[in-house]
Order: C-alpha cells, then sequence, then structure tokens
C-alpha cells in the first residue's frame, strides 16, 4: 500500500494520537487512574441541567430540528445570531453573526486556520505559526500540512512561595519573522494552567498588527464560558484577532462543538473549508449552546457552577500532591486556570518519558512534558523533567495516582544511588 505525502504524514504516530488513546483505555479499563487526557469532569449539577434541557429540546422540537436537518456551512444560524448578541452585551465587542463560524471541535478549527495562514505559497516559501509562549498544547503539534510549519520562544521563568512558578513571555528574544503567517497561544495555557497576563496579550496583540499577522487565541477553557480561569483577566477581541471556543469543557466533550470569532473575510474561508470537508459542521451541540444562550442559562452556570468546581478540584489536588511529592521534589506551575497541573521534577534522574511508561505499568495515566513543545528549535532538558496531570477525577483517585507516582519518583532516585 502506497500512501501520498498527506497520506505518509498523517498516518504516523503522534502525541495527540497517544493522549487519545491513553485517554479512550483510562477512561474504559477497570482500575485504571486516568490523570493524563483533557477530559473534563462530570459534574452532577451539569449533567441534571443537560439532561433538563434534552427534555426540553425534545418537546420544543429543537432537537429534532437540529438532528434532521443540515445547517449551512459557517454553522446553526440561530446560535451565530444569539451568540453575537451575547458578546456585543457583555463585552461590546462589534460582532454580529458573520464574524462567527463553528466547526466541528477546537482541533478541526485549528487545523484549518494553521494551514490557511501558514505552509506553502503560491510563491513557494513557507509561512510558519508562532508560539510565542512554549510549553503549549500537543495537538498542534502535528496540525500542519507541511513539515517544520511551527516555531517556538522559550519562556522566562519564575520561581515562586510554596514551591511553585510560572512562565512569561520572553519578549526580549521574541522574533516575529517575515516567515510568520501566524501567532498562537493559549488562554488559559494547555497544558501548564499558565493565564498569560492582560499586558503580555496586548504586547502580543500589537505585535500581530505591526507584522499584519492574525494573533490567534485559543479559548478552549476561557472567559466568558467556560471561564476556567482562576486569576484576573480581561478578554479581548478585535478584527485581526481570531478567537477560537469550544464547548468541550462546559461538559460536552462528545458533541465536537468548536466556536471561531473573526473578520469577516475569516469567517467566509472557514464556510467553505467547512462545505469541501464536513458540508456543515454537527448540530447537536450548537442547538444545545443556543437554547443554554436563551434561557439566559450559560454563563450563570459558568459562574456559580463550573469554575467553583474546578477551583474546589485544584486545590484539593495540590494539597493532595504535597502530602506526597515536597517542593524539593515536586514544583507545581502556578495554577491559573485549565483543568490540568504542570508538574517540573528538576532533579529527576530518569526523563519525565520514562516515568509516564513505569506509571502506565501500574495503571496511571499522565502526559510526559517533551510533546507540550511544537516547534521549539533546540533542545530543552526542562521539557523532559515536566508531566501534565488532569485534576479532576474523583479525591481517591487523585491520591492513589500521586501516592504511586510519589513511589516512582522515589524509585528512581534510589537506583541512581545506587
Amino acid at each position: 500500500m502506497t500512501f501520498s505525502r498527506f497520506g505518509n504524514k498523517f498516518t504516523q504516530h503522534s502525541g495527540i494520537a497517544q493522549l487519545m488513546d491513553d485517554m479512550n483505555e483510562g477512561l474504559r479499563t477497570p482500575g485504571a487512574i486516568m490523570l493524563g487526557g483533557g477530559n473534563p469532569a462530570a459534574i452532577p449539577a451539569m449533567e441534571q441541567y443537560f439532561h433538563a434541557l434534552w427534555r426540553e429540546m425534545l418537546d420544543d422540537g429543537s432537537m429534532s430540528e437540529a438532528l434532521c436537518n443540515y445547517d449551512g456551512p459557517q454553522g446553526k444560524d440561530t446560535l451565530l445570531t444569539s451568540l453575537a448578541a451575547l458578546l456585543r452585551k457583555e463585552f461590546d465587542w462589534p460582532i454580529t453573526a458573520a464574524n462567527i463560524a463553528l466547526t466541528n471541535g477546537s482541533q478541526s478549527a485549528f487545523f484549518y486556520l494553521f494551514n490557511l495562514f501558514a505552509g506553502r505559497g503560491e510563491d513557494g516559501t513557507l509561512r510558519r505559526v508562532l508560539f510565542p509562549l512554549a510549553p503549549e498544547y500537543l495537538g498542534y503539534s502535528d496540525a500542519g500540512l507541511e513539515e517544520n510549519m511551527f516555531v517556538a520562544t522559550k519562556p522566562t521563568l519564575s520561581l515562586l512561595p510554596e514551591g511553585q512558578f510560572k512562565y512569561h513571555v520572553d519578549f526580549e528574544h521574541l522574533k516575529v519573522g517575515d516567515d510568520i503567517g501566524l501567532i498562537c497561544v493559549s488562554r488559559p495555557t494547555n497544558p501548564t494552567g499558565n493565564v498569560i497576563t492582560d499586558e503580555e496579550l496586548l504586547k502580543l496583540d500589537a505585535l500581530a498588527r505591526q507584522h499584519q499577522v492574525p494573533l490567534l487565541i485559543d479559548n478552549a477553557y476561557g472567559l466568558p464560558f467556560p471561564g476556567l480561569i482562576f486569576t484576573d483577566a480581561r478578554p479581548l477581541w478585535n478584527p485581526n484577532i481570531i478567537l477560537c471556543m469550544s464547548l468541550s469543557k462546559l461538559g460536552l466533550p462528545g458533541v465536537r462543538g468548536g466556536i471561531v470569532i473573526a473578520g469577516e473575510a475569516v469567517i467566509k474561508a472557514l464556510g467553505n473549508i467547512n462545505g469541501i470537508i464536513s458540508l456543515a459542521p454537527g448540530g447537536i451541540g450548537p442547538a444545545m449552546l443556543n437554547s443554554m444562550i436563551r434561557r439566559g442559562d450559560l454563563l450563570r452556570l459558568c459562574e456559580e457552577v463550573i469554575r467553583p468546581f474546578y477551583r474546589r478540584r485544584v486545590d484539593e489536588a495540590i494539597a493532595c500532591i504535597r502530602r506526597w511529592l515536597p517542593p524539593a521534589r515536586c514544583l507545581i506551575h502556578k495554577p491559573e486556570g485549565a483543568i490540568f497541573l504542570w508538574l517540573w521534577f528538576p532533579d529527576l534522574p530518569i526523563s519525565t518519558d520514562a516515568l509516564y511508561q513505569r506509571l502506565k505499568q501500574r495503571g496511571v495515566l499522565m502526559v510526559p512534558g517533551h510533546y507540550f513543545f511544537p516547534g521549539l528549535d533546540q533542545e530543552w532538558h526542562h521539557s523532559h523533567q515536566c508531566l501534565r496531570m488532569n485534576y479532576v477525577p474523583e479525591a481517591e483517585k487523585i491520591e492513589r495516582g500521586i501516592a504511586i507516582l510519589a513511589e516512582e519518583v522515589a524509585r528512581a532516585h534510589r537506583e541512581t544511588v545506587g
């Protein structure tokens, strides 16, 4: 069997494929402790809300309409209109339905956008995507049609009290070359839970406009929904910003709903891509979101249910880690948002990839850190000293998983001494 260049690239092993395989295995294997994937928590209050919402949508016919009809390639018209109205009201953004397109999940949106603005141009030159702050989301790594399509900048790092640290954009060494077609940053950042400051975001926006390239903000965990930000931060949008949002972290990862907010030319392009690749985005998730907006429930639930749930969980997880792993063994990135903790083992005598394999053998699934540095063109030992863990499972699973992690870290140190 002979594949094309496209086939060879997209059938090879990738970090995101390994992550999704591990998540599928971990979620469905009895006894496994799944601390690695990005599956959101099953929040009882949200599950009850969704059940009631489905019953109402079945009764009023909106669920049947979503199931039995195609939407346009830009996505469900009713949601485009209601979401634009919500954003105008909340943030005074000059947005209409023509500024919003839907996709089958954020991952699809990143693939479309990366290859829309970067890759091989008509003149044969290669334009690239710049990640101004590494580490970044591992799902970006393999989303380019061309090789070497990504470039990243190492962060500066500040040590904080209580065994925590924080990454910052290193503007002194951040270079936006002529080959850059798009700047991309996640806020909050997957994998670290870092929220770049308002000042940093404004500087990135100014750099993007100075170099006449879009700034893509991956807002899968951010404001206004699902609102998983635990620090002061203001959302930002203007016609040069492409804001990507998601339904997954509301508790709906299975509906595969992505939202892109951008200038009208970008939205028109995405609609054409949708039409070619998938005819139209799925309609069930958008119909649910539209009903939540219409009922006035979306932002209320984020503020009253979703954010407090994750805030409690992250505090409990950090307390658990500190019962088993002191700061001398493990530093934790300051948890400012998202659903992950980023653990740094500065003196670990083995790589975190080797540690990941040991943990997996014992039924604990985390994600080794080296996958989260797409585009970094120089080896950085730090990338092999970090692990990402999901902190949303039940407290007893977190406790068992961290206890096993501490045992394996201690074992690695003993082996080195021996």
